[in-house]
């Protein structure tokens, strides 16, 4: 393990707090990890009820030390959340730990630090605030949302990647099922016009409605599939069904395009 740079105090113009308010009980810090499957970046929350000087975080994103001296400058941290295991969500969770002393939760037990895996249904109270936790596995296993329900009058939810701020989710086959993934969409539609606060992307003002997008789009690609598989042969590859459904996709994210078909044809063989 290689010594750790100390995470200095914000003191100049780059390492400003820079928080943009995503709705009564939120604001978020874009994280400074763009990148072809982060678009802009990691939005780090801060969840807090004003003026009670505590806050929990959600995502810290990247070991970057302005990015982790701004979060915790946001206020008193009394807790550090994790949506799901990918490294743009959870690589500082252990080097803000130490800054924070705060405890780092997640549903993985490798990616929790001083504080115990979290729980389906389990309701935090931190910075003052109600914070339920709701499975949502699908774009990985271990995908979890945070609802919050007196944030306006619609409640909001932090989607991690379950839901995209722009564009749409890429399952992580195996470990993401496209099965799972739907009955996620369903659980979330449920909550109504909750506003979305997304990992990735800007805020979204009707959870339900970007379900039944979400929903929509998943069908449509099933049908495509259906259509590549009646015209290559029905134990076509992964990548012949690509070469079809996907025969315009960039090659720095065909990656992802196989794995989305993956996890189509595990869904439709299943």
């Amino acid at each position: 393990m290689q010594p750790q740079s100390p995470v200095q105090p914000p003191s100049s113009a780059s390492a400003q707090p820079h928080f943009q308010q995503s709705s009564e009980l939120t604001r978020f810090r874009l994280a400074p990890n763009p990148g072809p499957m982060s678009l802009d970046g990691t939005n780090s929350y801060v969840i807090g009820a004003p003026g009670s000087g505590h806050v929990a975080v959600v995502d810290p994103g990247p070991e970057d030390g302005p990015h982790l001296a701004a979060l915790a400058s946001a206020g008193h941290v009394d807790v550090i959340l994790i949506t799901h295991r990918h490294a743009d969500h959870t690589e500082a969770s252990a080097r803000f730990h130490e800054l924070t002393g705060a405890p780092v939760r997640a549903a993985m037990v490798e990616h929790c630090h001083g504080g115990e895996p979290l729980t389906d249904g389990e309701v935090i109270h931190a910075g003052g605030v109600e914070i339920r936790v709701l499975a949502t596995p699908g774009h990985t296993s271990d995908s979890v949302c945070f609802h919050l329900p007196a944030d306006g009058p619609t409640g909001s939810v932090l989607t991690g990647d379950t839901i995209l701020g722009r564009g749409t989710t890429v399952l992580d086959y195996p470990d993401g099922r496209l099965g799972d993934y739907l009955a996620s969409l369903d659980r979330l539609e449920a909550l109504g016009p909750a506003t979305l606060l997304p990992a990735h992307g800007p805020v979204l003002p009707a959870l339900d409605e970007k379900c039944r997008e979400y929903r929509d789009h998943r069908e449509q690609r099933l049908d495509q599939i259906r259509a590549a598989l009646a015209h290559v042969g029905q134990q076509a590859t992964i990548a012949q069904v690509t070469d079809v459904v996907y025969a315009d996709v960039d090659p720095s994210v065909r990656w992802a395009a196989e794995t989305s078909v993956a996890a189509q044809l595990d869904y439709l063989r299943g």
